[in-house]
């Protein structure tokens, strides 16, 4: 995979680079300063990765992301975790808070080279389970027994079939491990799983006992999930 670095710290880009060298499959074009000079290094040559800061004077990752018609797949790189809204927004393949470990990138760069050859899930290969961390260990959850995601302040709180699981990971990073296809953001604080909507009612989802709100934001990608009108009944 050929990788550019935008990266405006120069202890970050340099840890960025050595971890980038670490991995057989990376390939690094190039490491940027600024956002401006990435736009005509994206527009000349073929970059499959892109590792973006997001806070750099003049102009931000955040508005590089959004002046790009064509994308690669993007890694962003922040020490403010308040962008991970906004990434989960822009579709970026996994959001890596300062400071993070090798084993953490690793585990970005690997997610994003699995979502190269078609950059969407292939429903035929995806693996139908996760790895959830919790307090002590990493727990298998099985897709099917997933019914919604439940936001609680520092934590996301994981509706099972069967029991609840706590995390720490984000949205952002579970959304990346979920298909978009059956799951889908319909509230700051909610996630659910397609396959277990019961019924919609007024702008609130009821699953199983527990009715979810839709909220303004997430509603019209929300219907065109479900194939409905993008307005939603009332």
């Amino acid at each position: 995979m050929n990788c550019l670095i935008v990266e405006d710290e120069p202890l970050a880009m340099l840890r960025l680079k050595e971890y980038v060298q670490r991995v057989p499959f990376l390939q690094l074009n190039h490491a940027l300063d600024n956002a401006l000079d990435a736009i005509g290094v994206l527009q000349k040559e073929k970059i499959d990765l892109l590792f973006l800061d997001i806070e750099m004077d003049g102009f931000s990752g955040i508005q590089l992301l959004e002046s790009l018609p064509k994308r690669p797949a993007v890694i962003l790189t922040t020490a403010f975790d308040q962008y991970a809204l906004k990434g989960f927004d822009l579709q970026v393949v996994d959001y890596l808070l300062k400071p993070y470990t090798f084993e953490r990138f690793l585990q970005a760069v690997t997610r994003a080279y699995e979502s190269i050859p078609t950059g969407k899930e292939n429903e035929a290969t995806q693996s139908r389970f996760l790895f959830i961390k919790t307090e002590y260990r990493l727990q298998k959850v099985s897709l099917e027994n997933i019914l919604f995601v439940e936001g609680m302040r520092d934590y996301r709180r994981i509706h099972l079939d069967t029991e609840k699981i706590m995390t720490l990971e984000t949205f952002g990073e579970l959304a990346q491990q979920l298909p978009e296809s059956t799951f889908c953001r319909v509230h700051k604080s909610y996630l659910v799983s397609l396959n277990k909507i019961e019924a919609i009612e007024r702008d609130r989802i009821r699953i199983q006992n527990t009715l979810i709100p839709i909220s303004d934001t997430y509603r019209e990608r929300f219907y065109q999930s479900i194939g409905r009108p993008l307005k939603s009944p009332r």
